[in-house]
């Protein structure tokens, strides 16, 4: 990008949902690029990450919340719906994501938190599963009548449908403003902090739904030298049981996740890596707010 146009546009776009909608895969697809991690288990996103999409008349700073806890049990869930709450403040523009075709007790929730002087778009994503059409639009008008929305858009984040026609909606409701980062950036996340997420995505996805969302990964140490990087990463658990599930039969288990990790990393910071991986039973981390933030959650 050379000289910016006058009339140059540039926001904070938080994406927001109960867990498990699709706010990570849609942020990944809107920015080209896979910053934020994505599973089938709910709460896999605990942290808000920014990835930055820049065209040549608009920069579209997405931060991706995690899933508003309507159990607050822990000190873990507590941090996360404040990130979440903080998150909404702060931002220029909403997307508040449904799945196309439900709304329960857990979206009414989220529907109350959203705030009453920021633009908030109204996305139904995986418009694509719902197989009678003619349904979509009395839904839409049935959740549009519960607050004003400034548009209603009904997205794929998959089949990245529709997913063009949700930036530029997104764009007319972002401030006339300079840039904030360079045109190549990506996120704001340090290449430690990605690789300590690409790991949990995998023990989540490899780990099934027996694994309890209570696991973390404390990346140990991050070396570089020249284009190669040296990765040792922690995974922590609550429980003995939980460390024989993760490292699985005569090591399989762990094997995949790590091999899954490395080429992932190696796609996304484009070089070769060196990965090791242990599993450490730390009992009681999630619900200790000194070790929260010692394990990097605000």
């Amino acid at each position: 990008m050379n000289a910016i146009p006058d009339n140059f546009r540039c926001g904070y776009i938080a994406i927001v949902g109960r867990p498990n909608v699709g706010k990570s895969t849609l942020m990944n697809v809107l920015i080209g690029a896979k910053v934020s991690i994505t599973s089938r288990k709910a709460q896999t996103t605990r942290h808000r990450i920014t990835g930055i999409q820049t065209r040549d008349d608009a920069q579209f700073i997405y931060v991706d919340t995690p899933g508003f806890q309507t159990r607050h049990a822990n000190a873990l869930n507590k941090t996360l719906n404040k990130t979440v709450s903080n998150t909404l403040i702060s931002a220029d523009v909403v997307l508040y994501l449904l799945e196309a075709g439900t709304f329960g007790p857990a979206d009414q929730q989220v529907l109350e938190l959203l705030p009453k002087n920021v633009p908030v778009i109204l996305v139904l994503n995986k418009s694509d599963h719902v197989k009678d059409k003619a349904v979509l639009m009395p839904f839409a008008q049935k959740i549009a009548a519960m607050r004003e929305f400034a548009a209603v858009v009904p997205v794929s984040a998959k089949l990245r449908f529709q997913t063009d026609a949700l930036e530029n909606e997104i764009k007319n409701h972002l401030p006339q403003n300079a840039p904030v980062f360079g045109p190549d950036d990506i996120t704001d996340r340090s290449e430690k902090f990605l690789a300590a997420e690409i790991v949990r995505e995998k023990v989540f996805r490899l780990s099934g739904d027996e694994l309890p969302y209570t696991s973390t990964v404390l990346i140990e140490q991050f070396l570089q030298e020249g284009n190669l990087r040296r990765v040792f990463a922690a995974i922590l658990v609550e429980r003995d049981t939980h460390k024989s599930m993760i490292i699985g039969n005569k090591g399989a288990r762990l094997k995949e996740i790590s091999t899954q990790s490395r080429l992932d990393m190696e796609k996304l910071f484009g070089g070769p890596v060196y990965l090791e991986i242990w599993v450490k039973v730390k009992s009681g981390w999630a619900d200790n707010e000194m070790g929260l933030r010692a394990y990097g959650y605000e």
